[in-house]
């Protein structure tokens, strides 16, 4: 019996110790190598359990009431309360589906709010021709996106066009439309038949901050080029209908893909050039005559992946109904005049 006690005592006197909790890099976890245990049982993680997404009554939502409203007076007011926070909770989850690119509809027979999906719109910068950077200047900017490309028949305008293409020998465009509106003083809003009238005098007066603004010759040219559209005038009727026979009354869709591809000059620009200097027009190579084409809209040269491009085609397209309306009008009106005078 002795024996036994000492035995029983001598084993109770060393317990078996668990392993002790080591600080590891991630915090203070034992080593799956000290326990093996805890190597095949990994720790699950909480997963908090998903709430369901609750239905707003389709009354709620149609007119626009909290939940208390349609409560009777007799309600507590912790009944009205959690149901503020149930619909509160429930405008947030809506919230969350329509961040997420999904939209809201009401249901108005079984009630409640259905989530359906939409294509999300994608928005991006405009594309322009390669020219228009985000470094141009705004007026450059502008007189692309407004004015460059669109066919014209204005001869006051057309005239001003033709103006500026010959100043680009020394000027740019940035800097002519800086000075348009000195343009427009100087040569009297571009009336040819007042400026045909320009003395010497008057011609060397045209300057800006003590500078002609063009070179006498380019003046002289500006004035010569007045008198000679005065008679054009009288033979074609306009300088819109000279200019623009030479392409039918169409115009030219290059459809260039890259800046590279549009050209300075073309063979129809050569024969333009040629039949203006034979009629007396002076500065009007067939560089100056293509910048011309392009920015009276006689040759659409937007690229293709600019936006203009296909905006000038409609442009086109409605000029031309207007055109056969015109000319319709005048002759319902002649028939219209037969007939009483029958």
């Amino acid at each position: 019996m002795p024996m036994s006690v000492a035995v029983k005592l001598q084993s109770s006197a060393k317990p078996v110790s668990e392993p002790r909790a080591i600080l590891g890099p991630t915090g203070n976890r034992v080593r799956a190598s000290d326990d093996p245990k805890r190597k095949t049982e990994a720790p699950k993680k909480l997963q908090r359990p998903k709430k369901p997404v609750q239905v707003i009554p389709a009354p709620v939502v149609r007119n626009n009431v909290s939940t208390d409203s349609s409560c009777s007076s007799d309600s507590s007011s912790s009944s009205g309360s959690s149901a503020k926070k149930k619909l509160e909770s429930s405008r947030r989850t809506v919230t969350a589906k329509l961040n997420g690119g999904k939209n809201m509809k009401v249901v108005p027979d079984g009630g409640g709010v259905e989530i359906e999906e939409i294509s999300p719109k994608v928005s991006g910068p405009i594309k322009r021709c390669d020219w228009i950077t985000s470094n141009s200047d705004p007026l450059y900017t502008s007189f692309h996106d407004e004015e460059w490309g669109i066919p014209d028949y204005d001869d006051r305008k057309l005239f001003e066009l033709l103006v500026f293409s010959q100043a680009l020998g020394e000027l740019s465009w940035p800097a002519i439309l800086n000075k348009r509106d000195i343009f427009r003083k100087l040569f009297d809003n571009f009336d040819t038949s007042s400026i045909a009238q320009f003395t010497e005098k008057k011609l060397l007066s045209l300057k800006v901050n003590g500078s002609l603004l063009l070179s006498e010759p380019k003046l002289r040219a500006v004035v010569e080029n007045a008198k000679q559209t005065l008679k054009v005038q009288q033979e074609f009727g306009s300088f819109s209908n000279y200019c623009w026979r030479f392409v039918n009354h169409q115009p030219v869709r290059n459809g260039f893909r890259y800046a590279r591809q549009v050209p300075v000059k073309t063979p129809k620009a050569d024969i333009i050039s040629k039949d203006l200097m034979q009629r007396g027009f002076r500065c009007v190579g067939p560089t100056v005559v293509y910048s011309f084409m392009q920015v009276s809209g006689i040759v659409n040269d937007h690229l293709l992946t600019c936006f203009r491009y296909q905006e000038c085609n409609a442009n086109v397209k409605n000029d031309l109904k207007s055109n056969i309306k015109e000319k319709k009008e005048p002759t319902k009106a002649l028939e219209n005049t037969c007939l009483s005078c029958d």
